[in-house]
């Protein structure tokens, strides 16, 4: 898995990028797929840390657009953790 680049930040606006199609594609895939089902149970969203950024990004984004961004913060979220071990 290649490294995310690095966010970059305006104001009260965060911008993390896209999800690169470098890298391995069965991995992408999966983090796809674990967006898609996240974001089928809309109730179930406040479950998870991300529940606010969901609600509104929902409301301005492409449902296919919604879940490559929900993707891309998974992927980063599990470089952070898989780096933090080392």
């Amino acid at each position: 898995m290649k490294r995310p680049r690095k966010q970059m930040s305006t104001g009260d606006r965060t911008i993390l990028g896209h999800i690169s199609k470098r890298g391995n594609s069965y991995l992408r895939m999966l983090f796809i797929q674990a967006a898609r089902v996240i974001l089928v149970r809309p109730a179930n969203w406040p479950k998870h840390g991300f529940g606010a950024w969901l609600v509104r990004a929902a409301q301005r984004l492409h449902p296919k657009v919604l879940a490559a961004a929900l993707a891309n913060k998974l992927a980063r979220i599990a470089w952070t953790v898989l780096g933090a071990r080392a």
